[in-house]
């Protein structure tokens, strides 16, 4: 008999599930609630799986597919949350021309018992309260350039009564943001292991609290990577090449297929880095002398950012702005 596998369609209010066992399905639709997990867990067992052996797998939507995915992990089952990108690609290679929630369920369920995904580990709580701590941030940091757009606009317009609302909104938003971001420091500063990993990263010059905080809420531990190539892929930061043949010669980029949230998080201090950093400016100096784009100069350094996260927080040893002396002079023998 081969595993179960359970693949489930997630979306805001209900959750459509293919069971898949020796090539058959059974299909099942259940609320995105508590009340939908238990629900979906008793008609399992009726079934006469055994939920031990049963592997789970999700797309991976952030907060609609998260709450899901933790209740079966809790409940000690294989659980793999996998790139939507991955799930449409496995869709294409069947030829499928249909689309609706059961199909997408079904397409799950298949590309799970044929590619045997990597099981997912749940973040501690620590983790997800900060990476909700960090896009709470981001929401109200938005809302503010929103209003500060919205401020000028009415000034060219001499719109006084609307100007003094707007400045009243934005003198709000200061509030709750300077709050938040004290929320967040203390938050890292409660746990010893954030705390350390996050003064590991800080340590990298173009790099503060800021970012040490986005990469830590949304990588969790870095060290869960087998290497810094991993956790660029992850990011979303790797170059990916377009050649083929004697015709097809595009231009090397940015692959973005990864965390869109660090990827925004990592571009600002990419500049900084390239100014203030001693390997990143002599690295992006050599680039722009080859004749690359600023942009992809940037990028560049947003991978080498990456690079040098992964390997503090690997050794557990600050940056070390005469790192590239040391390999030198190993290589030279001196």
């Amino acid at each position: 008999m081969n595993t179960p596998v359970v693949g489930i369609d997630v979306s805001k209010r209900k959750l459509d599930v293919a069971l898949l066992v020796d090539g058959k399905v059974k299909a099942k639709a259940v609320s995105n609630s508590q009340e939908g997990f238990v629900e979906l867990e008793a008609w399992l067992i009726k079934q006469k799986v055994s939920l031990p052996e049963v592997h789970v797998c999700l797309e991976s939507t952030g907060v609609y597919s998260e709450p899901a995915a933790l209740y079966w992990f809790d409940k000690g089952m294989k659980v793999s949350l996998v790139n939507p990108n991955c799930i449409k690609s496995f869709g294409s290679s069947e030829n499928i021309r249909n689309k609706n929630d059961q199909i997408d369920a079904g397409l799950i369920a298949r590309y799970c018992a044929a590619m045997r995904p990597s099981s997912w580990e749940a973040p501690p709580h620590e983790q997800r309260q900060l990476r909700a701590w960090n896009n709470r941030l981001t929401a109200l940091q938005d809302m503010r350039q929103q209003e500060l757009n919205r401020l000028e606009a009415h000034t060219m317009a001499k719109q006084h009564e609307v100007i003094a609302h707007v400045h009243a909104h934005i003198t709000w938003l200061n509030t709750q943001i300077a709050q938040i971001e004290q929320d967040i420091d203390d938050h890292i500063d409660r746990h010893p292991g954030l705390k350390q990993d996050a003064e590991l990263i800080e340590s990298i010059p173009g790099l503060g609290r800021t970012t040490a905080a986005k990469v830590l809420g949304h990588v969790g531990d870095v060290r869960r990577f087998e290497n810094a190539k991993a956790l660029a892929a992850f990011i979303g930061v790797t170059p990916r090449q377009r050649q083929s043949g004697t015709s097809v010669h595009g231009r090397t980029m940015m692959c973005r297929m990864g965390n869109k949230h660090l990827r925004a998080a990592l571009f600002l201090p990419s500049l900084v880095a390239k100014r203030h950093n001693p390997i990143l400016k002599q690295f992006g100096q050599r680039l722009e002398a080859n004749g690359l784009a600023k942009m992809a100069v940037a990028g560049a350094i947003m991978r080498k950012l990456v690079h040098l996260i992964y390997g503090v927080v690997k050794s557990g040893k600050p940056f070390d702005p005469k790192y590239l002396e040391k390999g030198l002079a190993i290589q030279d023998g001196i």
